[in-house]
């Protein structure tokens, strides 16, 4: 990568302090098309790095995606976007924190309450913990069954108030409040109510399966409140 493009980054960068989120989202971008994988590395100036486990973001339909929940449940599901708007909605406004150090505050979620989604499936006994697939094909995370029926624990649909952007996991991710943002999956295809905790892509890797900010991965970061 030439001087010339470093500088130019470095620049928006400048620029992205000055002008806010909006703006330092998009050197995230630049940075990502510009130099692949470095995103991962270089700062986007106060707002969201964007991290994938493949080589981009993966396709769907909005008109043919489906969220399956089965494993042990009573009833196995395969929910629309329609289906999922017609759910009790939940808005959630909390910080996004990432394991790697970086946070952005009071980022303004919606969507359906896990435990809402698993309501209307009905868990079986035996069913005590979640397995989630993302239609990458690759990234698969997990929480207790105890951790999913918290209040916390979003289906979400809505970033910032708009639908989320691909980038951010369109058009269904999970946002799991207490927790480190990898436990926060994008794309989400999947929900498997399991008996056991499958330990995800990112644990695999080393990283703790119980993510809680500031009191695992060995990490001192406040607590999300």
């Amino acid at each position: 990568m030439g001087r010339r493009i470093v500088l130019g980054m470095l620049g928006l960068g400048a620029v992205g302090v000055a002008a806010g989120r909006w703006l330092s989202d998009g050197v995230t971008e630049v940075v990502a098309s510009t130099a692949p994988g470095l995103a991962n590395v270089l700062p986007a100036t106060g707002g969201f790095r964007i991290y994938t486990v493949t080589s981009g973001y993966p396709e769907y339909d909005p008109a043919t995606y489906r969220l399956a929940v089965n494993g042990l449940v009573r009833d196995e599901l395969s929910l629309s976007l329609a289906d999922l708007a017609a759910l009790p909605q939940t808005g959630i406004t909390k910080d996004f924190q990432c394991v790697t150090g970086w946070r952005v505050a009071n980022v303004p979620w919606s969507g359906v309450l896990l435990r809402d989604v698993l309501t209307a499936a009905g868990v079986e006994p035996g069913g005590a913990a979640l397995h989630f697939t993302s239609f990458d094909g690759v990234y698969t995370e997990s929480l207790t069954m105890e951790q999913g029926m918290a209040p916390d624990v979003l289906v979400a649909t809505s970033m910032f108030g708009a639908p989320i952007q691909e980038k951010h996991g369109a058009p269904v991710r999970l946002y799991v409040v207490p927790m480190y943002g990898y436990k926060s999956l994008k794309w989400l295809s999947g929900i498997e109510v399991v008996r056991d905790v499958i330990p995800g892509y990112w644990e695999q890797l080393g990283y703790d399966v119980d993510a809680y900010v500031g009191t695992s991965n060995g990490r001192s970061d406040d607590p999300v409140v």
